[in-house]
């Protein structure tokens, strides 16, 4: 026997009652075309004595018609139009209980007459879905916004869409962006978000240009805020992580207010600490959560930007854990202006960005990320405690240490066990050194005009008027600079193997500058051709990045010197000698 439907429940809904999880029919459903990663559905549904066609479910997959539900989660939303104001019943959460071959009963169409005619006076029951919120102490000061915290009824962050535009959600600043600045062909402004939660998600919400300023100092992080009036709109996820369909924007009719009264029923912010030594095996680009003592903190730097030519801050932190492990987090801006690594702060930062260089993995700030020094929380106190007895004095590996260049160590291998070990398939890539001799040092494409700029080394485009344009730039420039980019092929007594050059590492090898060689091939080629042919021949310590890459759905083994230095026949010798005591097991 199916089960017996709420009969009424829909006339009390609309008129603004709450109805404790109404058991409904759904007669006819159809699925709604729009952007989001989540299914809509248009639907027609009864309680047996009334029916409506304003309603939507969200969230969920389509149910069969005649299906039997109970609605867990719903709202009533308003969507204003130019005639009138239609009312929708958004379905958030459902259960189906059982499904059906007919309609029950033969219910009438409920319509804004229907509604009107029938007394509004009963008492409305609440339902488990909200949350009514007590009253606040009143505060003459904050009589503006006082209506927000006044038995209002407050929304879920993951029940907010387009389609319901009367809401008031109450939620903790998890994350503050710093305020960034743009200028561009529209104009200039400057802009900063913040990241909400609730119970229910998570959700951004961004201010521009004088509501920036407005916001900024009031909206801080951990504290709670009742929202309400802000702008819904599509998530752009190219720039936002957050697991929601939408991100809100404040306006002018936008009310904030701070709730004054944390009642505990907003979650504390929490987080998922990943140790120091396990970000050796996390791919490039990802976003950590991480908590260290500073065990070391460079002086400020200041440079310009290549890719901006903006005048940048950074300071590098070197964070310790429990596992013995150490990584450089690289702070920007204003972070790295006011950090204080003073006495061995505990650094926590929420939404690191796992980086890699020179072989090493890093860590790094970005706009999104949170930092806090010294939190009052189990994890600081723990790890503080661990540095103070034994972590100071403590040998740590150091995850940021460069295996490709300069004096840092890689291993040690000949050009035939790069292809026997199956280099290059890491994320990262591996890298190795060897000494190898020049066999061939290619002429052809081996010089580029680049862009003059000092920090830009991209090939400029010859407008044939005597100018050059850098697209990266967006500049025309009167002159170029030469640069070096060259493809040669290096062997040992196990094989060869092509690899390409830059121009720093190329012109160890040909003794040579860029533009020395740039001048030569232009004024006299057989004279440049015979700067390449001078370096064949001649022995190095190579040490490479190899990386498997694909082309037209080819897999290419691509290996890049990332540094090159003269050998020292002396030193090499005491490296084949170690060798040798480790193959034979005889000391050497």
């Amino acid at each position: 026997m199916p089960p017996q439907l709420s009969t009424g429940a829909l006339l009390r809904i609309m008129k603004d009652e709450k109805v404790p999880e109404p058991i409904v029919q759904i007669l006819q459903s159809k699925k709604i075309n729009c952007n989001s990663d989540k299914e809509r559905y248009r639907l027609l549904i009864s309680d047996g004595k009334y029916q409506i066609s304003h309603a939507m479910l969200t969230g969920v997959s389509g149910v069969e018609n005649f299906s039997i539900i109970k609605m867990k989660q719903y709202h009533l939303s308003e969507l204003s139009s130019s005639q009138k104001i239609n009312k929708i019943l958004l379905i958030i959460g459902m259960e189906v209980l059982c499904s059906m071959d007919e309609k029950i009963g033969n219910p009438e169409q409920l319509t804004d007459q229907v509604i009107a005619s029938h007394s509004s006076s009963e008492a409305k029951p609440v339902t488990n879905t909200v949350q009514s919120v007590p009253e606040q102490p009143r505060d003459l000061n904050q009589s503006l916004n006082q209506s927000l915290s006044e038995s209002r009824v407050i929304s879920q962050i993951s029940a907010l869409t387009p389609y319901h535009n009367k809401w008031v959600i109450k939620a903790r600043v998890s994350n503050k962006s710093q305020m960034r600045t743009w200028s561009n062909s529209r104009g200039e402004g400057k802009l900063f978000s913040v990241d909400l939660m609730d119970e229910s998600g998570e959700i951004r919400c961004t201010a521009f240009r004088d509501l920036a300023d407005k916001y900024f100092n009031y909206l801080q992080v951990d504290k709670v805020y009742y929202f309400s009036k802000c702008q819904l709109k599509p998530a752009n996820k190219q720039f936002n992580t957050l697991k929601n369909d939408y991100e809100m924007t404040i306006g002018n009719e936008t009310v904030i207010e701070e709730c004054l009264n944390d009642d505990g029923l907003v979650p504390q912010v929490k987080y998922s600490f990943v140790p120091i030594s396990s970000v050796a095996e996390l791919a490039v680009g990802a976003l950590i959560d991480v908590i260290g003592v500073c065990k070391e903190v460079s002086d400020i730097q200041n440079f310009t930007s290549r890719t901006t030519n903006r005048e940048m801050t950074k300071r590098d932190v070197i964070l310790v854990d429990q596992s013995k492990t150490s990584i450089t987090l690289t702070l920007w801006g204003s972070q790295a202006e006011s950090f204080d690594g003073v006495n061995n702060p505990v650094v926590l930062v929420r939404g690191a960005k796992v980086g890699e260089f020179g072989g090493g993995k890093t860590l790094s700030t970005v706009m999104s990320s949170q930092m806090k020094i010294n939190p009052d929380i189990q994890e600081c106190h723990k790890i503080k405690g661990w540095f103070d007895l034994e972590g100071k004095e403590s040998d740590v590996k150091n995850l940021s240490e460069r295996t490709g260049s300069g004096s840092f160590q890689s291993q040690w291998l000949y050009l035939k066990e790069v292809q026997d070990k199956g280099l290059g398939n890491s994320e990262r890539g591996d890298y190795f050194q060897t000494l190898a001799t020049v066999l061939l040092m290619r002429s052809e494409n081996a010089i580029y005009k680049a862009c003059p700029t000092p920090d830009c080394n991209k090939k400029v485009v010859d407008l044939e008027n005597g100018m050059y344009r850098c697209e990266k730039c967006n500049r025309e420039y009167p002159n170029f600079k030469y640069r070096l980019l060259v493809s040669m092929n290096i062997g040992d007594f196990s094989g060869n193997q092509w690899v390409s050059v830059f121009s720093g590492e190329a012109e160890k090898i040909l003794g040579k500058t860029s533009q020395e060689v740039g001048l030569a091939m232009e004024d006299n080629s057989e004279a440049g051709t015979a700067i390449f042919q001078n370096a064949n021949f001649k022995q190095f310590i190579f040490k490479c990045r190899a990386k498997v890459e694909t082309y037209n759905d080819e897999q290419r083994l691509k290996i890049v010197v990332v540094n090159v230095e003269n050998v020292d026949y002396e030193k090499h010798s005491g490296q084949l000698c170690k060798e040798i005591a480790e193959l034979t097991g005889i000391s050497a």
